[in-house]
């Protein structure tokens, strides 16, 4: 083992504090990556505030990472020293699994091993990306395109997967109408994904403010949901809604702006059930599903997507030290649209 810079929650009220923590020994499949960035991702704040279930405290969090290639182990092939790469929502997976060996190891069968909060195969419990060094073992470990903004490459590990793998499964392109449901650091990546690939978006976020975004972003059309005429206006309007927000919704209001065979999605992770009328979805032969981030296979594909198409996150890069005044401004929705931390910072 051996002691790397690292900030960490001591509880769920606790602000975060700098300290150090301990990486394992490089092994024979495993690569270190000295950390440059890494994003702020709400679920690192609903983590922290043990939102969904028990955290082993103190615990550092982060799953936007990126960063260089310092060493490798001997039997590692994919990547070598000095390579941009980069680690998203998971480190580990049993891959052996029908899902695993389909290349869907989001979806492990005996659960894949999270970036932070979990407990990995050698039974530590990993620790996240606010940190300045990570060993990670190589199938887990990204190629970030050196085309795409190295401070901006980050968030692209759980916003831009989470949202470009609906888009792409439910076949979002020409011909094809779809909603955003919020404008925060998820669904400004799906406005600029789902029009990279062609399909009429349209934003739907609590008030007009951030319209003008949405628009420069690639959407076509801004609604306020605030406003109850917009679910008459929209209804049986769309092919595919995404909703990103991690907060209790009308489900149903939402399901009625769908048409005949049109989905709803949510990659918002709200802590509290969402109720749905099953009217809601027989009345037009509509669904309601979920997705959770990508595959390793599939994030490589989204960031080669969003490098040949010149697509990065609006970021505001803090220091260590900005971290929790950076948690209560995402938390009041005030920042446009993810925060990343500077590592360097830390060292």
């Amino acid at each position: 083992m051996f002691t790397v810079n690292a900030i960490a929650a001591p509880s769920a009220t606790e602000p975060l504090v700098r300290t150090t923590i301990e990486r394992r020994d490089l092994g024979p499949r495993d690569v270190l990556i000295e950390i440059t960035y890494a994003g702020i991702c709400h679920s690192d704040i609903h983590t922290v505030k043990g939102d969904w279930g028990p955290v082993p405290y103190p615990l550092t969090v982060g799953h936007e990472i990126v960063g260089h290639v310092t060493e490798v182990g001997g039997e590692v092939t994919r990547h070598a020293v000095g390579d941009r790469v980069g680690v998203g929502c998971m480190v580990n997976s049993c891959r052996e699994c029908e899902n695993c060996r389909a290349g869907q190891e989001q979806y492990c069968s005996g659960g894949n091993v999270g970036t932070y909060a979990a407990v990995d195969r050698d039974g530590t419990v990993t620790q996240g990306g606010y940190s300045t060094h990570v060993v990670v073992d190589q199938d887990f470990v990204l190629r970030v395109p050196s085309s795409i903004p190295h401070e901006a490459a980050a968030p692209l590990l759980c916003a831009g997967i989470t949202l470009y793998s609906p888009l792409a499964h439910w076949n979002a392109g020409p011909g094809k109408k779809v909603a955003i449901v919020g404008m925060g650091g998820l669904g400004h990546m799906g406005v600029k994904i789902a029009a990279a690939m062609g399909a009429e978006v349209t934003v739907l976020s609590q008030t007009l403010s951030k319209k003008d975004d949405s628009l420069r972003f690639g959407a076509e059309h801004h609604y306020a949901t605030s406003d109850p005429a917009t679910f008459e206006a929209l209804k049986n309007t769309f092919d595919l809604i995404i909703n990103t927000v991690s907060a209790a919704v009308d489900i149903n209001a939402y399901l009625g702006l769908l048409r005949v065979d049109g989905t709803l999605v949510n990659v918002g992770a709200p802590p509290q059930p969402l109720p749905v009328h099953v009217f809601s979805l027989i009345g037009k032969r509509r669904s309601f599903a979920g997705s959770n981030i990508g595959g390793i296979a599939e994030t490589q594909q989204m960031l080669d997507f969003c490098a040949e198409r010149g697509i990065a996150p609006e970021v505001e890069l803090i220091t260590a030290d900005a971290v929790n005044e950076a948690y209560e401004r995402v938390l009041k929705s005030d920042v446009r649209y993810r925060f990343v931390i500077d590592v360097d910072s830390l060292r």
